[in-house]
């Protein structure tokens, strides 16, 4: 390709670059310095994008947050083309946002428009190999391992930093509203999920662990469950009974014990207080996770009794 605003530097022109240079903002006048020279040492990623442009904004941050993931292994240099339109009209950029990679001073691939961080990271690990996880991920990676070891401060610490690095960061909001419904402050769970960042509100982690806080509130008060089966062998058709020992079965971690209950009170009337069976059942589900075995097996269940 043609050389950008003047001639390629030699091998030894850059100086290496710095962990606090790795995004920075350039100009018609710093861009030769700022990429061509740089790139001579490791590759550059030109993010040309403007103040009006929608697409932008989603895409920015995703890059931000690959390219600190590399650690150094790859440098973000953002150009706005308002302001400094000359290098994207010779390279030219024909819409926003368009970001090119350059190596020893040369463009070497790009794309355009807003891609996902997934391909956004495939882009990257062709220049630079594979790219580790962010802080903010390993933060979050170390307050899911608190919580199965059941260290509930050590966890909300983890989420609580990752979300000082990432403000709204749906799987840090939701771990740590995680960690104070499984110590009972459920206002603290709702105002901890109110921080999630608009674009994640339906997130799936988000949406679980609001289902997850709406099961611990229905779960509340329940207290023993000896009455409530001592009813269900009284009478097994006591749907009522067979709801509240469901809760009161998955409030203490017994997910199949839970789901069975529901399948049975289901089976028996499945028009029973408006569905209300059917309902919970769908509720259990959305907070275990699609992937859970409890889920999946409740599904084909429920499935069954419903089409039978």
């Amino acid at each position: 390709m043609e050389q950008i605003i003047g001639q390629s530097p030699a091998p030894n022109a850059a100086a290496p670059v710095a962990a606090g240079d790795l995004i920075v903002e350039t100009t018609t006048q710093t861009f030769a310095r700022d990429v061509l020279d740089a790139s001579m040492q490791v590759p550059v990623i030109v993010d040309f994008w403007a103040p009006w442009c929608g697409p932008c904004k989603q895409l920015t941050p995703v890059l931000e947050k690959v390219v600190l993931a590399a650690k150094g292994a790859v440098r973000l240099v953002k150009m706005n083309i308002d302001d400094h339109p000359a290098v994207a009209q010779q390279l030219r950029v024909q819409s926003i946002p368009a970001v090119f990679a350059f190596k020893n001073g040369q463009p070497v691939d790009g794309f355009m428009g807003a891609l996902p961080e997934s391909q956004v990271r495939a882009f990257i690990e062709r220049l630079v190999g594979g790219v580790g996880p962010t802080p903010a991920e390993e933060a979050i990676e170390a307050g899911h391992a608190a919580f199965e070891a059941h260290d509930l401060a050590a966890a909300a610490q983890a989420f609580a930093a990752a979300i000082k690095l990432e403000p709204g960061n749906p799987a840090a909001v939701a771990g740590l509203a995680r960690c104070y419904i499984e110590s009972g402050d459920f206002e603290r769970a709702r105002q901890t999920l109110g921080l999630v960042r608009p674009d994640a509100r339906n997130d799936a982690a988000i949406k679980a662990t609001e289902a997850a806080l709406s099961l611990a509130e229905k779960s509340a008060d329940l207290g023993d469950t000896s009455e409530l089966l001592a009813r269900i062998e009284k009478n097994p058709k006591d749907h009522q009974a067979r709801f509240d020992l469901a809760l009161a079965l998955n409030a203490r971690g017994d997910k199949e014990g839970a789901v069975d209950q529901l399948l049975i009170s289901f089976e028996y009337d499945r028009n029973w207080n408006e569905q209300a069976a059917r309902k919970q059942l769908v509720e259990f589900f959305d907070a275990y996770g699609p992937k859970d075995e409890v889920t999946l097996s409740g599904r084909r269940r429920l499935s069954s009794i419903m089409f039978s």
